[in-house]
């Protein structure tokens, strides 16, 4: 019998492993299934190593280690925290809006006991969930009345359905818009039943190619904001006011998609591309869709403002019932809008928003601070603070480059791109951006909670 055969005689059973002090305790802290994967899967890797390097740690004690990192792994959430390092705020990859602690007590709340969720506690009989969030949106934002649903395409779609389906709805060729994940406006409206009527060109849509495609037909007029683009030149298109006056005169209603929902005047930041969702309630417009979780700055869901009658048509559609928000989403909703009633605390207390319109200053200090601790610590790499842009990202504020600071990383024995790998594939995953052959850590995105962890997962991925 060669040397090969003898150690693989060694290998010890799956049975052996499981009875052992280990298999013990690993099954009285994992799943048992998942155990028993690990372990059959590194007695198949140790067979192979065995095979073809001679490899001869067959203990035990020899394959813990490795079956351990196997447990752990297959045992672990898929859906995972992960510090955001991009300086982009709105990552829709990474997640999009953070909520704030308070914001998450509510949902805590709301999860873990009864709630009056489609109860009326006045009145002792069963009553309805949008209740909730219609006050205080009311209230913010002055709209007669309120509806949301679980994302923004799907208040698009809602709006569509009922206002429109089967007849044609007039849309700019310039506003034809694509979000995330390929979908486009003209499959939401034909998913919706409705028929698109496009106008005018890429750069100029006018007055007169509106009047000139109504007809008999005509179900909707729909504006949308170019929030996730810009196009500039020799460029025109028609005022809020002009459709406004012209869906009355024409006796059609008029929707207008806002995309990003942008609760606070911007102006005061040197931000003037972003209509506000008061202003556009406030010119009459009889529909009104935005997302929550971008600059509004609170969980996904999708926000349809507008005129009572055209809600309450909303309401009855059985789409309604398909697209709705749970509870733990519409405590989340509760608790983002009440921050709005004070709109300088909404600046501190919503992250998003926290984020963004911090003072350059404050990004500098706390980057500096991430950079002094790592220097104590590294001495493979060189380490720097410089100024950078950052961006809003979720489709917002495309125009916008944010000063901000981050800090440089340069390895000098492992190659940049290996150190991002790293840092991406450690624990808590770091995400970062690699810019003229330096690894970027953005202190925009970084919050101060996170800086302990960030220091020791470079540590670790540069060790």
């Amino acid at each position: 019998m060669d040397k090969k055969q003898k150690v693989l005689r060694k290998l010890p059973s799956v049975d052996a492993i499981i009875k052992s002090f280990y298999g013990i305790q690993w099954c009285k802290t994992y799943p048992r299934r998942y155990v028993l994967k690990a372990v059959r899967d590194v007695i198949d890797i140790r067979r192979k190593e065995i095979l073809d390097t001679g490899s001869s740690d067959v203990s035990i004690e020899d394959m813990s280690a490795a079956i351990e990192i196997k447990i752990k792994k297959l045992s672990s959430y898929s859906l995972q925290p992960v510090i955001n390092a991009t300086g982009v705020v709105i990552h829709t990859n990474l997640g999009r809006s953070v909520l704030s602690d308070k914001i998450l007590d509510n949902v805590k709340k709301a999860a873990g006991n009864y709630s009056n969720l489609e109860y009326n506690i006045e009145e002792g009989k069963r009553g309805k969930r949008y209740i909730h969030i219609k006050r205080v949106l009311k209230e913010i934002i002055g709209a007669e009345d309120a509806l949301v649903v679980n994302n923004n395409a799907a208040a698009v779609l809602l709006c569509l359905n009922t206002l429109a389906k089967g007849k044609e709805v007039i849309v700019s060729r310039g506003e034809l818009v694509e979000i995330g994940g390929s979908f486009r406006l003209p499959d939401v409206m034909s998913a919706s039943g409705a028929l698109l009527k496009e106008i005018g060109t890429t750069n100029k849509t006018h007055l007169y190619d509106y009047k000139s495609a109504i007809n008999d037909n005509t179900g909707l007029i729909l504006k949308v904001h170019q929030s996730n683009y810009m196009i500039t030149g020799f460029t025109e298109d028609v005022s809020v006011k002009d459709l406004k006056t012209l869906s009355e005169k024409s006796h059609i209603p008029f929707m207008y998609d806002l995309g990003s929902g942008c609760i606070i005047d911007l102006k005061s930041f040197g931000i003037y591309s972003e209509p506000t969702v008061r202003e556009i309630v406030k010119a009459d417009v009889d529909i009104i869709t935005f997302s929550g979780d971008k600059l509004l700055g609170g969980p996904q869901g999708g926000v349809i403002v507008g005129k009572k009658d055209y809600i309450e048509r909303l309401q009855r559609n059985p789409l309604t019932r398909a697209v709705r928000i749970d509870k733990l989403t519409l405590a989340a909703f509760e608790a983002t809008l009440m921050e709005y009633i004070d709109e300088d605390k909404a600046v501190r207390n919503i992250p998003t928003l926290n984020m963004l319109l911090q003072k350059p200053e404050r990004i500098r200090d706390r980057a500096k601070k991430i950079a002094l601790t790592l220097k104590r610590q590294i001495k493979n790499a060189t380490i720097a603070v410089i100024e950078d842009t950052s961006k809003a990202g979720g489709g917002s504020l495309p125009e916008i480059d944010f000063p901000t600071y981050a800090v440089s990383i340069k390895p000098e024995t492992i190659s940049v791109n290996d150190l991002e790998e790293r840092l991406r594939k450690g624990t808590p995953a770091i995400i970062s951006r690699i810019k003229e052959d330096a690894l970027m850590l953005d202190a925009r995105t970084v919050r101060n909670k996170d800086i302990e962890e960030l220091v020791k997962g470079v540590h670790a991925a540069l060790g």
